[in-house]
């Protein structure tokens, strides 16, 4: 896909591609595919943002953060792709200092830099181990166990369909799209490996807080592992920093599904696979 890409920069391009380079019909069912997937996880994560706000206090009605939430996508979108890219940019931004944050604090806290003095180590690891097991025991239940997450996990994942969705609008997209394509891979891989291991370090899974906060579902950060160990270890404040900063992953990722779900569909519309009127734009794009 990248090298497509950066041969032929233009909107919705893998779904246009899909039409371009196999058949006609396949592009319609990948184009319509994209769009209701990325529609539909627009209310989960508005939901996800009104779950994480009454964290700290219900006095906000549901309905009224909904509501805002809504209305800032829509302004966002709005303007031209520049706010689009300048509101993600700040956004993308505490989401990696949220990650890169919390692999600090694993590796200070396992070496007994917390309130505690506990150096806990890799302890959970040994007791109860590193994978629990599902349905079945021993080495099967455990892969079973492993593959469970997997699945789950690979569903938060957005891979290079989302950094070429900005292809059409981007500037001197030869230049810079294959330097984008070229850091997906590494970040995936940084952040979701270090951070699965760091969560593995804070947390057993029978850990009963952390089962009681999933089977209680609790709102906002309260049944994140990082939460969990915070209040093991007595540590004030940091569970509120983990809070806002997953707030506005979860705004960032519903942000972004509105502005994928919205050039998906203008791609379509360009190709003749939807209603004309999807093709009208605003003087700014």
């Amino acid at each position: 896909m990248a090298e497509l890409v950066t041969y032929l920069p233009i909107s919705s391009p893998f779904i246009r591609f899909a039409g371009r380079y196999v058949d006609e019909a396949f592009g319609v069912a990948a184009g319509y595919n994209f769009f209701v997937f990325e529609a539909a996880l627009v209310p989960f994560e508005i939901v996800a943002c009104n779950v994480i706000i009454h964290y700290w206090s219900d006095i906000v009605p549901a309905g009224g953060i909904i509501a805002i939430v809504i209305a800032l996508y829509g302004l966002i979108n709005v303007f031209a792709v520049k706010w689009y890219g300048e509101s993600e940019f700040w956004l993308a931004l505490g989401k990696v200092i949220l990650i890169i944050g919390l692999i600090f604090y694993t590796f200070i806290t396992m070496l007994g830099g917390n309130p505690l003095n506990d150096r806990f180590g890799f302890r959970y690891w040994r007791d109860p181990g590193s994978f629990a097991e599902l349905y079945k025991t021993g080495s099967l239940g455990r892969f079973l166990g492993f593959l469970q997450c997997l699945i789950q996990a690979s569903f938060t994942i957005a891979g290079p369909d989302y950094v070429s969705m900005a292809a059409g609008e981007a500037e001197n997209p030869r230049v810079v799209m294959p330097r984008a394509f070229n850091k997906v891979f590494g970040r995936l891989m940084a952040f979701f490996v270090l951070g699965s291991l760091a969560v593995g370090i804070n947390v057993p899974y029978t850990d009963p807080e952390l089962k009681a906060a999933f089977e209680n579902g609790e709102p906002g950060a309260a049944a994140s592992p990082y939460v969990v160990a915070m209040n093991r270890l007595r540590i004030t404040v940091l569970p509120d920093i983990v809070n806002a900063l997953v707030l506005s992953a979860a705004f960032s990722a519903g942000n972004s599904y509105v502005y994928c779900a919205s050039r998906s569909l203008f791609g379509l519309a360009l190709e003749g696979k939807a209603p004309k009127v999807f093709t009208r734009c605003t003087r700014n794009g």
